[in-house]
């Protein structure tokens, strides 16, 4: 059982997902509006928080931020009827982990509620616990991501798809197995999360390493070009 809080300002809808969250067997609150989230995120911190963008009293881009911040732990999944790439890319850059368009399909719920619960990383090899790549360093123990001018700071799904990439540099990786190992298995649902965590990485790791684009198949983490010797 999880307790997850749904930040929803329509009764209907608010109340049909606690509903059903319920019924999935998690301990479930609604919050009709982002203050009532931010109070009940300080006394009764969530595993999961489903947060509509379109608040009466703020800005739900700010209110993911606010909450990012208050439960940094937490998963924080995006509500929203909006369908622009710029508004999931805003929402995920402020803190939020994945999204879901309204109207929400139950088994897509369900599937995106258990797939963010397990929030498993991807196994590393055997004696891989640290990993050159270049100038930079993957402490996987740590978690840290480390450069000479110092850490990287990466969000835990950042962390886990560049430790998933970096396992074999220089070979493809398909889509499918990087929301497989990375995500769930049983992952239901658009796999955009997947571009704009990809699009992330690429901004903070800039000329530390570079990700190509695989089009129709995935991603590849180029290998860093052997230092010459002199």
């Amino acid at each position: 059982m999880a307790h997850i809080m749904v930040v929803e300002d329509d009764p209907t809808i608010g109340g049909g997902l606690s509903a059903t969250l319920r019924v999935l067997g998690h301990d479930t609150r609604w919050c009709p509006d982002g203050a009532t989230a931010l109070a009940h995120t300080r006394s009764a911190p969530a595993d999961l928080l489903l947060v509509d963008l379109g608040l009466p009293d703020i800005d739900g881009f700010e209110l993911c931020r606010l909450l990012r911040e208050r439960a940094p732990d937490a998963v924080i999944v995006v509500l929203t009827a909006r369908t622009g790439e710029m508004d999931v890319v805003q929402a995920l850059e402020c803190g939020a982990d994945d999204y879901l368009t309204k109207p929400v399909r139950i088994a897509e719920l369900q599937a995106r509620v258990t797939a963010h619960l397990r929030r498993g990383v991807p196994h590393a090899p055997a004696g891989s616990a640290r990993t050159g790549l270049g100038d930079l360093v993957i402490d996987r123990p740590a978690r840290r991501c480390l450069t000479p001018g110092g850490e990287i700071a990466l969000r835990p799904r950042e962390f886990d798809l560049l430790v998933r990439l970096a396992v074999h540099p220089g070979q493809a990786v398909s889509r499918e197995d990087l929301m497989n190992d990375v995500w769930d298995e049983n992952w239901f649902g658009s796999t955009k999360t997947l571009d704009v965590h990809v699009a992330a990485l690429r901004r903070k790791l800039g000329a530390h390493l570079r990700i190509t684009t695989l089009r129709q198949f995935g991603y590849r983490l180029e290998a860093p070009a052997a230092p010459a010797v002199p």
